[in-house]
């Protein structure tokens, strides 16, 4: 509890599964905008609910938004469950943005809650489970991707057989093409509606920054509705300066498009 804010622990199912999380609500009158924190990946061995995104998802709740922040599945103390492609995290969003427009103005942790001014903010892992979510939900109206795993499924996974030291990825790999373009938003980027905000460093060491770039360059020759970040000299996870920036950034842009 804060002066500006209350958090929440809650938990939601999504297809069979117990997801955890928290939720800040802010203090005052609402009805607020509601907001979608996703993180990226962490080893499970040390994840926490009270994880590194965790600053992002109070400053939009002292911004006046309801900051809602899940663990995603197999990042405990949420269920665990197989998840190709990452497809299930982003089942876990889709679900609790459906539970979002369900409870909102409803009793409980949602009396507060605008169900009609949604949006997504997502780092890394949780960056491309928000391009998924928003290439599937045309509902969803802003979304900030920051750091972001690519909207290209092959890219991804060659990246993760790297990472993983050829332990993780093949099995993604070896999906034929055809199939691999029905999965990968990439082709599919027309179905955006949503306001997309993009933020890199030129110095990420984890994730490339030509993904976000490309992802830019996509939407903008589709003439969506895009702006687009490149920082300097800052690590995967920004600091300092640079992230306080950063998070004016992202806040100013939901107050254009949610409030």
């Amino acid at each position: 509890m804060t002066a500006a804010f209350t958090r929440s622990l809650i938990t939601y199912p999504s297809d069979g599964l117990t997801i955890y999380g928290f939720i800040n609500v802010p203090r005052g009158q609402g009805p607020f905008p509601v907001v979608l924190v996703l993180h990226g990946y962490i080893s499970p061995d040390i994840y926490t609910t009270v994880a590194y995104t965790t600053r992002y998802a109070d400053a939009l709740a002292r911004a006046g938004y309801i900051a809602i922040h899940p663990n995603l599945r197999n990042f405990p103390p949420s269920d665990t469950a197989p998840d190709p492609f990452r497809v299930g995290i982003a089942v876990d969003t889709l679900n609790l943005l459906a539970l979002v427009r369900e409870g909102a103005g409803q009793p409980g942790l949602l009396a507060q809650a605008d169900g009609a001014r949604v949006g997504v903010w997502g780092h890394s892992m949780g960056g491309g489970a928000a391009i998924r979510a928003i290439t599937v939900d045309p509902g969803i109206r802003a979304a900030v991707i920051y750091g972001s795993m690519s909207a290209d499924e092959r890219l991804n996974y060659e990246q993760v057989q790297i990472w993983s030291g050829g332990t993780r990825g093949a099995e993604e790999l070896a999906v034929p093409e055809a199939d691999l373009e029905r999965i990968a938003p990439v082709y599919h980027l027309e179905r955006i509606q949503a306001a997309v905000s993009i933020h890199h460093s030129d110095a990420d060491a984890t994730v490339p920054l030509a993904w976000s770039l490309d992802f830019c360059e996509r939407l903008q020759t589709l003439g969506k509705d895009v702006e687009c970040f490149t920082y300097s000299g800052l690590p995967h996870t920004f600091r300092g300066a640079g992230d306080t920036l950063f998070m004016e950034r992202y806040i100013a842009f939901f107050d254009r498009y949610l409030k």
